[in-house]
């Protein structure tokens, strides 16, 4: 039961879902990544994903200068099922699922570049 009660706490957030949602549509995904579909700064899907790892949900590997998030294998399936016959369907997932068929076809050093010259601006 405790697994349960952790997951939907950290579904609290719909950034988290979000993340959790792109997840389940592509293997693994880079931070830069994430942070771009999400569009907040990079120390906010950091966070984000701390919390998702803390419940179990995602694992991360570093690979040179680029960490990489993928569902965690334990993640619950009765969860897991709620999440693709529910949340998958929805307009901003739908939005989210556009947006990150262009966003992965991209060099991962030039998202990272692009997202520090919108942070220099803002």
């Amino acid at each position: 039961m405790r697994t349960y009660l952790e997951a939907l706490k950290a579904f609290a957030d719909g950034n988290r879902l979000r993340v959790v949602a792109a997840l389940l549509e592509h293997d693994e995904l880079c931070v830069c990544q994430l942070v771009e579909m999400l569009d907040v700064a990079t120390p906010t899907v950091s966070r984000h994903l701390s919390i998702l790892q803390k419940a179990r949900l995602v694992l991360s590997r570093k690979e040179e200068r680029w960490v990489y998030y993928r569902l965690d294998p334990s993640f619950p399936q009765p969860i897991r099922r709620w999440l693709e016959q529910t949340v998958m369907a929805t307009a901003e997932i739908a939005a989210d699922r556009q947006l990150l068929a262009d966003i992965v076809t991209c060099e991962r050093a030039e998202l990272c570049r692009k997202q520090k010259m919108r942070g220099t601006r803002q």
